[in-house]
């Protein structure tokens, strides 16, 4: 019997020896875990610790339907990882942070050969198995915090309406209507509201590049529009009650077009009183009040950048900077969030989210010098050099078939 066998059947022992659950268990859990910020993390025995955790979901009888415990809740332990797995199939997870879904992109062309749209193909974590399942109907995916609910669009960008996905069943539980077309979602941190990014066309249209001499039509022949964007605004989003307002933010002069992507979505700010959006250029990061209105960057938030997702630890002290390293070596820095001083280099190329204080998921290369593409995800600690793999390496440059890219959500 090898490991992974005595991991399992120790599971499914100690599922035995509990004793029966109430009818309302399932539900009570999901209710402590919208409601509470922080938990005590479960301590793993070091004969596990660099085994491949397996969730398995435990049905509860109740009149004959079937509630089951989230593989998210079933499995506490404080680092699930498969560092075999290129896109992931199983729950890979640190601390409180899970990857909720991954994403994976592709240029489909039409017809005439002339444009081609950049579509977005989702896994997402299914909360009975632990597993990640491609779910086709969804353009863009959004998991709230708790990991129980997902704002999704489908596929035909920009669409009228926002659909809030239960992540147990797999259904969408209801549709909030919009009058203008939205093409992104994202969560507020507590997970109440949602910011939607408006455009009047989709954003992820490409022309084809005027250096194309020879007119194949190869995939990377297309490219985005720079040199306009079809960005109008945002709706602020009331997830209880469906209620939305709309604020415009048009481009003010021509100048700036060349300052937005095609694509550039709006998100929350950490305390959730302001909405940003990147900038290509400096000062690479652009905050709006909730009206739309252009606001300084908060003193908190200052030397942060959108191309950063990991942004400020969850104490507020620390915020993660940019790539620190040299060619034969990866690092990124962490800053003093109010002054921009470098406090700290850790490993990494990228920084991804902060799982506490002290620790961060970030993209990495296995060794120093291999190629810089062929990275997955680790964890990093604030003091040490040692890395942890989660994950198994992708393969292909960047934008190339099958690269996968991570949707986190606290568990």
């Amino acid at each position: 019997m090898n490991v992974d066998e005595l991991v399992r059947d120790s599971l499914r022992e100690q599922a035995a020896e509990q004793p029966p659950l109430a009818v309302d268990f399932a539900e009570r859990v999901l209710t402590v875990r919208r409601r509470r910020r922080t938990r005590r993390l479960a301590t793993v025995a070091a004969a596990t610790a660099a085994v491949v955790a397996v969730a398995v979901a435990v049905p509860l009888l109740d009149s004959g339907k079937d509630q089951v415990r989230l593989a998210t809740e079933m499995n506490k332990s404080d680092i699930i990882a498969h560092p075999d797995q290129s896109p992931p199939r199983d729950l890979i997870a640190a601390g409180d942070v899970a990857l909720a879904a991954y994403w994976t992109g592709d240029t489909v062309i039409n017809k005439k050969k002339d444009t081609a749209v950049r579509k977005r193909s989702y896994s997402i974590l299914d909360q009975k198995t632990g597993k990640y399942v491609a779910d086709s109907r969804w353009s863009m995916v959004a998991v709230a915090p708790g990991m129980r609910t997902a704002a999704v669009l489908e596929m035909e960008l920009p669409t009228k309406r926002i659909g809030l996905l239960d992540l147990l069943t797999g259904e969408v539980e209801r549709w909030i209507p919009v009058d203008r077309g939205v093409a992104s979602v994202e969560f507020s941190a507590d997970g109440t509201r949602i910011v939607a990014t408006t455009y009047s066309k989709n954003p992820d249209v490409l022309t084809k590049a005027a250096n194309d001499a020879d007119g194949d039509g190869k995939k990377n022949d297309y490219m985005p529009l720079h040199s306009e964007s079809y960005r109008t605004g945002f709706y602020i989003v009331d997830v209880d009650s469906g209620r939305s307002e709309w604020s415009a933010v048009p481009p003010e002069r021509e100048e700036e077009l060349f300052f937005v992507n095609s694509r550039q979505d709006f998100s929350f700010s950490g305390d959730g009183k302001l909405v940003r959006s990147g900038l290509s250029m400096e000062p690479h990061d652009q905050y709006y009040d909730l009206k739309g209105g252009k606001v300084a960057k908060p003193a908190d938030e200052k030397y942060l950048t959108w191309s950063v997702e990991a942004r400020l630890s969850p104490n507020g002290k620390l915020a993660a900077g940019g790539f620190a390293g040299s060619a034969k070596t990866t690092a990124s820095e962490i800053l003093d969030p109010r002054t921009g001083k470098r406090l700290h280099k850790v490993r990494g190329q990228q920084l991804l989210a902060w799982v506490d204080n002290e620790r961060l998921i970030a993209w990495d290369i296995a060794a120093d010098g291999s190629n810089e593409f062929h990275n997955g995800l680790v964890l990093v600690t604030i003091g040490s050099d040692r890395t942890i793999p989660l994950s198994g390496a992708r393969k292909g440059n960047d934008g190339a078939p099958g690269r996968w890219n991570p949707v986190f959500a606290t568990r």
